[in-house]
């Protein structure tokens, strides 16, 4: 099996060989991926969570290490300086490299994650509520410098060493079954909506408890918490009419 790893802040994953077709989802420096075919300059690549996408092999660097060594750190957020003296921020998740300096924000080592984040559902909420303010909405995004719906669940989890899938839909078809309240919701279960006729998930947010709900909305243009018994509220009645059910992972 051939491994890459990321060496670039972000990389976008596109459904084709051609950097004018779809980003469908992103990785992050330090993120290893399998290589399973090339075209070109272009990789057909397959990270952790199964997902597949086309990358180009500028953002990629051969590696025979399959995973982040231990004492390696992760950005929860920072501004670093390579040995090359080249100035770069890193988003949520990507990984520094060894001899990076930190100017700014806030990095942890890989092993720390865990009692940084556990793997409670109120941690998970409470993640949720913090690192991804005032993100945009961007198809196929997974950071808080741009994400999709799907993307900051699966990057909010992820902290928390829970893997979910890369869409929406397929989160659906994990985890129990958590009902159709959306008042008795747990903290850290996933909601899921339908716009479509045929009711196939469309998009996912994270429970908050006592009926809020976090999540990234093209109809917000971000993150935005809502409150999901805010009847007055317009957008939050389509979201009631378009919810089909929730699950749980934890």
């Amino acid at each position: 099996m051939e491994l890459a790893v990321v060496v670039s802040a972000v990389a976008p994953l596109h459904a084709e060989p051609r950097v004018s077709s779809p980003q469908v989802s992103q990785r992050l420096a330090g993120e290893r991926v399998e290589v399973l075919d090339w075209e070109s300059d272009w990789l057909l690549v397959r990270g952790s969570d199964g997902y597949e996408g086309w990358m180009h092999s500028g953002y990629l660097q051969p590696t025979h290490a399959s995973a982040l060594p231990a004492d390696a750190r992760v950005s929860l957020g920072s501004l670093t300086r390579g040995a090359d003296g080249v100035v770069r921020p890193l988003p949520l998740g990507a990984a520094l490299a060894p001899d990076d300096e930190v100017l700014d924000g806030e990095v942890v080592r890989a092993d720390e994650l865990p009692r940084r984040f556990p793997r409670t559902p109120e941690a998970i909420a409470s993640t949720a509520r913090r690192y991804f303010v005032g993100a945009s909405y961007q198809w196929g995004g997974v950071t808080p410098w741009g994400a999709d719906c799907s993307g900051f669940t699966q990057t909010i989890f992820a902290l928390h060493g829970v893997t979910l899938p890369r869409d929406a839909w397929q989160q659906a078809l994990a985890g129990e079954d958590a009902g159709t309240d959306v008042m008795a919701l747990r903290p850290a279960d996933l909601l899921f909506f339908s716009d479509r006729p045929d009711q196939k998930v469309t998009h996912v947010g994270i429970a908050l408890g006592d009926g809020g709900m976090a999540h990234l909305a093209l109809g917000r243009g971000g993150y935005r918490v809502e409150k999901l018994d805010d009847l007055e509220d317009p957008y939050v009645v389509k979201l009631r009419e378009r919810f089909l059910h929730a699950r749980r992972y934890l």
